[in-house]
């Protein structure tokens, strides 16, 4: 069955193909549970629950504009779909209170959201002139707007310098600062010009000066690098023995924090010249991909969103010291 509206068309899923190949081993079990922990328009999803009729779906997003998309799009696989309006790292939460025990797949698709770039008047474009919101959930209180008005010079250098890997966080800080006091900023568009206009013209050819500034001023309001840390753990402790994760970054923050949690978790914790490892100690996780993997030259061309998407995966192969990880992990709780 073709999709033939809207949602079709504006979402290509980045890599829906080797995620399908990489969590597919887990999701061919009787009764299988798959955590799509960043919903977005369901296109992931979608791919999943067309190759795996048995698969049930938890679908997560913290966007309530994406949800009601999403579940227009899934809504003819029936009750095998239920979304949850949460951050990621409410994932287990969300997965325990479906009454599920456990997932045998999670999928990660990291950063701003098809839908939120396409959607000008959400603010996270600094091509298009709009109102500096970058709410990923329209819901909550902070906005871009606010960060630029509110926050101290030290700390907008700050997150300039460790969300965006801005050279000149020092430079656009106190610009901004300056800026404020005679009119707010209060649209990309007078955000971008000063910027720009406070860049050295040797920089500026080095690519659109906005975008790391842009990067930051969305990672803050969003808190997505403090969500993340503690979403990565709570996934991996949700997946069923036999489960696995797989997560897509697309800039280095992103990819270092999965980088660090899936190989912690695939590491022996056994203290060196202990004789004998014990159970306790053995890795949590198996790698399924050496380092990151890339979209290739044929991805990035039929969608170049997946340019920059650094893959990676593994498979939980013991449970948590102290818990049970059987076979019916994966069943409602009666």
């Amino acid at each position: 069955m073709t999709e033939s509206d809207d949602t079709s068309r504006i979402h290509t899923p980045v890599l829906l193909e080797r995620c399908i190949e990489l969590l597919g081993p887990a999701l061919t079990r009787p009764g299988a549970v798959f955590a799509d922990a960043t919903l977005g328009m369901g296109g992931h999803s979608a791919g999943i629950l067309e190759r795996f009729p048995d698969v049930t779906l938890v679908g997560l997003d913290r966007d309530p504009e994406a949800l009601a998309i999403a579940g227009e799009r899934l809504e003819r696989f029936g009750d095998r779909v239920h979304l949850v309006h949460t951050v990621y790292d409410g994932i287990r939460e969300a997965i325990e209170g479906l009454g599920f025990e456990a997932v045998d797949g999670v999928l990660f698709d990291l950063g701003v959201s098809s839908l939120q770039l396409d959607r000008v008047e959400r603010g996270f474009s600094y091509s298009k002139d709009a109102p500096l919101d970058m709410r990923m959930d329209g819901t909550s209180e902070l906005t871009a707007a606010t960060v630029l008005a509110e926050y101290s010079e030290a700390d907008l250098r700050r997150i300039f310098r460790d969300y965006g890997e801005e050279k000149l966080a020092g430079r656009y800080a106190s610009r901004i600062v300056e800026s404020r006091e005679r009119e707010p900023l209060v649209r990309s568009g007078q955000l971008v010009d000063l910027i720009i206009k406070a860049t050295p013209a040797a920089l500026q050819r080095q690519g659109h000066p906005a975008k790391r500034v842009f990067q930051a001023l969305r990672i803050e309001v969003n808190q997505e690098l403090a969500v993340l840390q503690r979403a990565i753990p709570a996934a991996i402790d949700s997946l069923a023995v036999g489960g696995r994760i797989v997560v897509e970054a697309y800039q280095s923050l992103e990819d270092r924090i999965v980088k660090r949690e899936l190989q912690a978790r695939s590491t022996s914790s056994a203290p060196a010249g202990l004789p004998v490892e014990l159970p306790e100690h053995r890795p949590e996780l198996k790698l399924l991909i050496r380092g990151a993997e890339l979209a290739d030259d044929d991805e990035k061309a039929a969608n170049p969103r997946a340019t920059p998407v650094r893959l990676r995966a593994a498979e939980r192969v013991r449970p948590a010291s102290g818990a049970s990880t059987g076979k019916d992990e994966t069943r409602r709780r009666s």
